[in-house]
């Protein structure tokens, strides 16, 4: 019997709004291809990307959905490979939103390093130095396993040899958060290519501190 959720305004409007943001990915230069994948979630329905179907293809009637346990409610197209990622994070945090890529300054830190360093006080919205999971085969259970051990209280890790993975309260600081992370991996790789220089980072504590000074950032809300 379907489920008539699966039909409803707030779902069609969330998949129009996971499709859009999967093809900034690509238009930023995140993503190449089919490469990367992203998800939203409503209560326990998932939305996910489909498997090697290019963003630009994807229209209102190829909505997917599955729920935490990774078993179909909605659609007909296969899901990303990288499923197992999606819901390891959506079992284990409040995120509401996980988007992955495979953006080449990030890639290239993931081969380099365990953590990256930090250059930049905006490390502070992970939670501090991003980590780097050791690889394992894509899609694969020992992957996400590798992933929650990076992201513990982390809201962002870089994959080894394979590229990014971000979640957030929403798709749109996911995905924000996301290009804010490939932005700082580009910075490391520029300073730390200067021969005979060696980048200054920052102590632990001000990373601290601006994680703080973040929790008030921004415009307030109501009033």
């Amino acid at each position: 019997m379907s489920d008539p959720r699966m039909n409803s305004p707030e779902l069609r409007t969330a998949w129009r709004e996971l499709v859009a943001a999967a093809r900034r990915t690509v238009a930023d230069g995140l993503v190449v291809g089919t490469s990367g994948n992203l998800s939203v979630r409503l209560g326990d329905i998932i939305l996910v990307t489909p498997t090697g179907v290019p963003y630009d293809r994807l229209g209102p009637e190829d909505l997917l959905a599955v729920d935490r346990d990774g078993r179909r409610r909605a659609g007909t197209l296969e899901p990303t490979s990288e499923l197992p990622l999606h819901l390891a994070v959506y079992r284990s945090t409040d995120a509401a939103a996980v988007v992955h890529t495979h953006a080449v300054h990030a890639t290239a830190v993931s081969t380099l390093v365990d953590e990256l360093p930090p250059i930049h006080y905006l490390a502070a919205v992970f939670g501090g130095p991003v980590r780097v999971a050791p690889y394992a085969t894509y899609g694969s259970e020992e992957l996400a396993a590798h992933l929650l051990t990076a992201l513990r209280d982390r809201s962002g890790c870089l994959l080894r040899n394979h590229g990014t993975l971000v979640y957030g309260r929403s798709l749109e600081e996911a995905c924000a958060n996301t290009a804010q992370l490939e932005w700082m991996c580009r910075v490391w790789l520029a300073a730390s290519s200067v021969p005979g220089r060696t980048p200054s980072l920052l102590p632990a504590a001000e990373v601290g501190r601006v994680a703080e000074k973040l929790r008030s950032y921004g415009q307030p809300r109501g009033g």
